[in-house]
Parts: structure tokens; sequence; C-alpha cells
């Protein structure tokens, strides 16, 4: 990820390969998400290149959006104890504070991640930035009691948000 942000022109300026590079880590291990999005610019601001991104990913076929919401780590997670986070990832959960759970805490979000994948055969995804563990824990729970198709629109609901966040970070 570059330590400073890319100016919005510049970014549109890039030649396809490059842009998808560019903008490698907005939609988690999924850079056809970039790509499909190329095509809608040059972007007049950031606001007009997430929704291109985002209307790359809704547009895509349901098994490129399973494959995007399979992309996430679990919170707290099998790859989270392992070290094997992206560094976009790795920030979001150390900053909402999943990396300091209690061991109670770890167990719960432990227990809600298997229930989760069982119910709906992906991981439970939510933008965690400005939630603290309670909140997310609470949220998660909340959530177990969607719908299959309520919870898979969720999830990429919750991924534009994601998206959103690391954009802001990434282009200025």
């Amino acid at each position: 990820m570059p330590s400073t942000p890319i100016p919005l022109a510049s970014l549109s300026a890039l030649e396809r390969d490059a842009f998808v590079q560019a903008l490698d880590g907005i939609f988690e291990h999924s850079p056809w998400v970039a790509h499909a999005a190329w095509a809608a610019g040059p972007f007049s601001d950031r606001d007009a290149l997430l929704a291109a991104l985002v209307a790359a990913m809704r547009g895509a076929t349901r098994g490129q959006q399973l494959a995007l919401i399979r992309a996430h780590p679990e919170l707290a997670g099998r790859a989270a104890v392992r070290g094997e986070l992206t560094h976009e990832s790795r920030g979001e959960q150390s900053g909402a504070g999943l990396d300091a759970c209690s061991p109670e805490e770890f167990e719960r979000l432990q227990n809600l991640n298997a229930a989760y994948l069982a119910k709906f055969g992906f991981p439970f995804i939510l933008a965690v930035r400005g939630y603290d563990r309670r909140g997310i824990i609470e949220r998660f729970a909340a959530r177990l009691e969607h719908s299959p198709e309520a919870e898979f629109d969720e999830a990429l609901t919750q991924i534009a948000r994601i998206a959103a966040l690391r954009l802001a970070d990434r282009v200025a």
C-alpha cells in the first residue's frame, strides 16, 4: 500500500494494469473489480471512482460476488491468529481492538464465526472502523438472524463500505 495518497488525476491517467495495481487491496484479493471499473474513467472525484468500483462489484455474476465475499478473512479468525491478514485487514481489525480480545471474547468470536459460516457459507463481513469489540460481537449475533439472501446483500454492502474507507486512505 502506498504511504502517500495517489492523486485521483494520476490514477485516472493510468493504463488498466497499472490502475489495477494501484488499487490492489481495495477489494480483498479481487483485482477483477478494479479491472472492470477502469473503463468508466477518467473519474471526476473519489465518489465517482467508488461508484464505478461498486457498480463493477454489483454487476458481477453471483459466482464472482461469492468469491469476493469468501476472499475476506474471518474477524479474529484463523488468518489473524496465523498472521496471514492483508495489510489493510490487519490494520482494520487491530483498529477495532480485535487483536486484543479477552479469552472469552475470542471464544465468542470463534463460535460466531463457525455458526455464521455454517448458516451462510461465507465469512461475516463488517466494516469495523468505528466499532469496538462489543459492538462487533453485537452486530455479528444480530446478523445471524438474517436470511441467506439478505445477508449476501449485506456482505456486499459492507464490502462497499470497506472499499470506501480504503479509497479514502489511498486516493487523494
